[in-house]
């Protein structure tokens, strides 16, 4: 009696939740630190642009030439510019502008080269024209094509939905025109590779679709280094927008993007170096921990890695 009851607790069966390709990527990117200083810094960042401003208390738009080019003091932490303006609340508003045009940017260039990669890969008599226009537009110089966009585009589309919505969707289709092809090769390289899995074969044999293929077995196989490429192409998009800013071909002066303040600041930066030391600083730490969360991912994702 006593063996049989020994060999009944032997045998019982230890129950362990199921494990799938999400929780073991969020398991791993928790214990990379730099992908969670990142992640955490980014949160910081999206909420203080988001309700900074009403705990502030400042639109950015009151000017006093009593505190112009005043150094940061308890009043304004971040200095004010030449017209007296607090640089706090025009770092915090600029930002949302800033933040909004990055995200807007990548989500419009990772559906366009998911869209063109995921035809290209799976239909192989569209796989050499769609391949040859990515080809010429990786070809295209980059700044060039940008300015020329800008100067054509620019004046058309602030007339039609005025300022400020009219060089927003200006400067997201051009951030994403010119960013759409890495996404559609890396998407097209995946595409064929997958296509030609047991699976895939599988889902063909019991009568599926190719819109079902395409969008229940293999996309789903391929969100992991879009989401990467993703997280990457945030942080250049938000530079993107800062130079052009920066150059004076974006946001008028009424609005207070990160790229806008340093250009505004620039004239001053003998005088009052603070102007643009802030805002840079932004860019340069919402940039690195973007680039962090990518790496984070990137490890994460990765079929090879031991857990």
């Amino acid at each position: 009696m006593a063996t049989q009851a020994t060999t009944a607790i032997g045998v019982q069966e230890v129950h362990r939740p199921a494990r799938s390709l999400w929780s073991d990527a969020w398991y791993t990117f928790t214990r990379d630190r730099l992908a969670m200083t990142g992640l955490f810094v980014l949160a910081f960042l999206v909420l203080a642009v988001l309700f900074g401003p009403y705990i502030w208390g400042g639109s950015g738009t009151e000017i006093d030439f009593t505190q112009s080019l005043d150094g940061p003091t308890f009043d304004h932490p971040m200095g004010t510019d030449d017209e007296g303006r607090d640089l706090l609340a025009r770092v915090l508003n600029g930002g949302r502008i800033s933040i909004a045009v990055g995200i807007t940017a990548v989500i419009l260039a990772i559906t366009l080269g998911m869209t063109i990669g995921s035809i290209a890969g799976y239909f192989g008599r569209l796989d050499n024209p769609l391949m040859r226009v990515t080809d010429l537009f990786l070809s295209l110089p980059v700044l060039p094509l940008l300015l020329v966009l800008v100067y054509l585009f620019r004046e058309t589309l602030k007339s039609i939905f005025g300022p400020e919505l009219g060089i927003f969707l200006m400067i997201v289709f051009v951030i994403a025109i010119l960013n759409w092809m890495p996404v559609a090769r890396l998407v097209r390289a995946q595409f064929l590779s997958l296509k030609q899995k047991e699976f895939v074969e599988a889902a063909r044999c019991v009568g599926d679709k190719d819109g079902r293929i395409i969008f229940k077995h293999i996309i789903p196989n391929v969100l992991s280094p879009v989401l990467v490429a993703a997280t990457i192409g945030v942080g250049g998009a938000i530079i993107t927008e800062s130079t052009l800013s920066f150059l004076g071909l974006g946001f008028p002066s009424d609005v207070p993007t990160w790229g806008r303040i340093l250009f505004d600041g620039a004239n001053f930066l003998d005088i009052a170096p603070h102007w643009v030391l802030f805002p840079g600083f932004c860019i340069f730490i919402i940039v690195l921990s973007i680039n962090f969360i990518g790496d984070g991912l990137r490890d994460a994702l990765d079929p090879r890695r031991r857990i």
